[in-house]
């Protein structure tokens, strides 16, 4: 059944009725022209030295992403208690969020409210960047710096992003935040940068050390267990099997972009 989100969210955690215009045109041509310069530009900028999105994907050059995984979350709505926010504080401290909720104010998971139309009924869902399959963020940006790794998650490579907040506009679930202000004391392991564009990256420098985001563990230490994450390619999974054994739901499914995030309950 279709779901729309309750009324009492302010209106960047409201989730659009409609995917924002994005150019239908993916001339590779244009596209690689833009890929090769911007890369260029960052050497320059940046050389020499270690690159920050580098060190964001933490994975070892022996392994790296590979496309035979697909790490994704199942959350069970049924389990979301609507007065705990343990996971958005996870996630701001591991990420060095500062956790305010200002328009201005990165917000890279937060808990809102659907209802469903024809019942009425509502229930309590954390919402974060779903890790879409065929993800508009990317799709938009000018420069490549909106990236999908090869098992799944979406990115920012704060190296090439201009800014521009396409990316922002683009996303059918107001999931991509933008840094306004300057930044201090941030995580080794997090580079953030001011005028660019960021959003959730499942904990990539935790995933890549073999750790699960913060955020399902922190939802386990509360007891309420809401949160899995995992490999949905892999079949013996707890994940896989769960999606495959009972009913999950990706939301804005009708938009077909193959969320990396499933829900049940809803």
């Amino acid at each position: 059944m279709p779901c729309q989100q309750a009324n009492g969210q302010a209106m960047k955690h409201d989730i659009p009725t409609v995917l924002p215009e994005v150019a239908e045109s993916k001339t590779s041509g244009r596209r690689l022209f833009l890929g090769v310069a911007a890369t260029g530009l960052a050497g320059v900028l940046i050389a020499p030295g270690v690159r920050l999105i580098e060190m964001a994907q933490a994975a070892p050059s022996a392994t790296g992403a590979i496309n035979q995984v697909r790490w994704g979350m199942l959350i069970d709505s049924s389990k979301c208690a609507s007065d705990c926010t343990a996971c958005v504080s996870a996630c701001n401290r591991e990420n060095g969020l500062s956790g305010g909720t200002k328009a201005t104010d990165s917000q890279w998971i937060r808990k809102i409210e659907v209802r469903q139309i024809s019942t009425g009924k509502t229930q309590s869902l954390p919402m974060l960047c779903q890790h879409c399959a065929e993800p508009p963020c990317v799709d938009v940006c000018p420069t490549g710096a909106s990236f999908k790794r090869a098992d799944g998650i979406v990115l920012v490579d704060k190296h090439i992003c201009i800014g521009c907040r396409y990316c922002l506009m683009a996303c059918p679930y107001k999931a991509r935040s933008f840094v306004h202000e300057p930044l201090h004391d941030q995580k080794p392991d997090v580079p953030r940068g001011l005028g660019t564009a960021e959003a959730c990256t499942l904990c990539v420098h935790l995933v890549d050390r073999g750790e699960s985001p913060a955020c399902m563990s922190a939802c386990g230490e509360a007891g309420h267990g809401a949160i899995l994450f995992g490999d949905l390619n892999d079949p013996g999974s707890e994940i896989a099997r769960r999606v495959a054994s009972y009913p999950s739901r990706q939301i804005r499914e009708d938009l077909n972009l193959n969320t990396g995030v499933r829900y049940s309950g809803i």
